[in-house]
């Protein structure tokens, strides 16, 4: 397989914070960077520099840091927004303007055409500037595809390096995605970025079918944070990148680590089946499961825990069979005779029904008293 040919701009430090309830400190929007910088992510959205003082002083500093990785902020079309963001020294700005007849009516009150003017200026104003400009459509997804491929193509001639795609309310599925994409690059021979939303729990799938119709850069956030129900995760991008895209470029067993590291800085924990990074993500219950992961992982695993940092967890419940607990007995040193495995899988079996977990130390009182009493 040819590798797609893409690459990564994660938005943790910038869309990610805007998770109600979430702000980063300095010390962690740098701890988070250099994270990402190690995984190799191309580019790193470090934040929006007209915000406040400290949100440029926090963009600056990670710009200077000297990651291998380009530092990009964003910037509305006006320029006190762009000057901030050229104090910052970052490697690129994304100017964006919101392009749905529904937001330029209620937010800007002008004739879209006026609009796109003066969002060129701003455009042409930064690229004199000798940075990387990405040109941004927010609310893409509720836009005449006629004007974005207008406003891209007269972006490009402006300056700008990237054109972006924003489903912002994540209304779209895979196969529109892979139809309006289609049709702007039919056009648009620019670099194109999408950028997408969860709401209907699309985003990361509208990602990668964006990147197989053609788009360039993939917008990511580590554990999907970001507004409302959130933004594509980085996690299941890269693995599906990995899985399905052939690039390979990119050091997954870092992934469960910065999960962590995002979520104690957050305070948002994935959920517990969450793909790649939640806690069940590789544990398993069923007998006939864990059987067969016994003889061979691949029967019930596609993706293998240790390529994304994680452990395979066997958990002992209703659904557990005689393999599993013979396995795990063995590995806290326990040999059981027939009558001792029949006695505590009873036992185990009885407390999940009621509701109760079995817990390491609990299994091992009922293994101890397996081996303490005369059953067979």
């Amino acid at each position: 397989m040819k590798p797609w040919n893409i690459e990564i701009c994660d938005v943790t430090l910038r869309d990610g914070e805007q998770t109600p309830g979430v702000s980063f400190t300095h010390d962690e929007k740098m701890t988070i960077a250099r994270a990402l910088d190690e995984i190799g992510v191309e580019v790193i959205e470090a934040g929006f520099p007209v915000v406040s003082s400290a949100e440029k002083e926090c963009v600056a500093a990670i710009a200077r840091s000297g990651l291998s990785a380009r530092v990009c902020c964003l910037a509305r079309a006006l320029r006190p927004d762009v000057e901030a963001a050229l104090d910052c020294d970052v490697d690129m700005v994304s100017i964006f303007i919101a392009t749905s007849d529904l937001h330029i009516r209620h937010k800007y009150r002008k004739p879209r055409a006026e609009v796109l003017d003066d969002a060129l200026d701003m455009v042409e104003f930064a690229a004199d500037h000798g940075v990387q400009v990405r040109f941004a459509a927010e609310d893409a997804s509720r836009t005449d595809p006629a004007f974005l491929i207008e406003m891209y193509s007269r972006g490009a001639e402006c300056g700008a390096d990237l054109v972006s795609f924003a489903d912002t309310v994540g209304c779209l599925a895979p196969l529109e995605i892979h139809a309006v994409i289609s049709r702007i690059l039919g056009d648009v021979h620019h670099p194109l970025c999408i950028h997408c939303h969860n709401d209907l729990g699309f985003a990361a799938a509208n990602t990668i079918t964006a990147a197989a119709a053609g788009a360039f850069q993939l917008h990511t956030t580590v554990n999907g944070i970001g507004e409302r129900a959130g933004n594509a995760a980085l996690e299941q991008v890269l693995v599906a990148l990995r899985m399905k895209g052939g690039v390979d470029r990119y050091d997954l067993t870092r992934l469960q680590e910065i999960s962590r590291l995002v979520a104690r800085c957050s305070g948002v924990v994935p959920e517990r089946t969450r793909p790649i990074v939640g806690e069940n993500a590789f544990a398993h219950e069923s007998g006939i499961h864990i059987a067969a992961i016994l003889e061979d992982p691949a029967t019930y695993e596609s993706i293998l825990p240790e390529l994304v940092g994680g452990e395979r967890r066997f958990v002992l419940g209703k659904h557990t069979g005689r393999k599993a607990l013979e396995h795990i007995a063995q590995a806290y040193g326990f040999d059981l005779s027939d009558g001792q495995v029949r006695w505590v899988l009873e036992q185990i079996k009885q407390r999940s029904e009621g509701k109760c977990s079995v817990t390491p130390e609990v299994l091992c009182g009922f293994l101890r008293q397996a081996k303490a009493e005369v059953l067979s």
